[in-house]
């Protein structure tokens, strides 16, 4: 489970980096600094997917790579609602019910893959 999340957000971080213009469409209006936001969240998906794989502080980036699925939301939901087109990405309901659905998955399993958290299978591994 760790390593298809972490390639999951390698993914994500390389397509920020790479592709700064399209996600720029899809980040609401109110978030400041929006290029270098995309920049930064893009160094911090690699980073943050290295840590979880081969670091020491795996439990860390866990609970980071949550918070940054909850705060992403916004955008995902910005992609839905104003349907908005992006290279290889559809939007079809048929792509966004599920992603927008998959978000609260996306953000337990950060926090189970990390050992952040055990549930549903019983108290906490630490």
């Amino acid at each position: 489970m760790r390593v298809v999340l972490a390639a999951f957000y390698t993914t994500a971080g390389i397509a920020h980096l790479l592709a700064p213009a399209q996600l720029l469409a899809i980040t609401p209006s109110w978030v400041p600094f929006r290029p270098q936001v995309i920049l930064i969240t893009g160094v911090f998906e690699l980073t943050a997917s290295t840590v979880l794989l081969v670091g020491s502080q795996q439990k860390y980036a866990g609970i980071l790579m949550a918070l940054y699925a909850l705060c992403v939301w916004p955008a995902n939901f910005k992609h839905a609602i104003e349907g908005i087109d992006l290279p290889y990405i559809s939007s079809s309901w048929w792509y966004h019910v599920p992603r927008l659905a998959f978000q609260p998955i996306i953000i337990w399993w950060a926090l189970f893959c990390s050992n952040a958290i055990n549930w549903p299978f019983g108290s906490s591994r630490d």
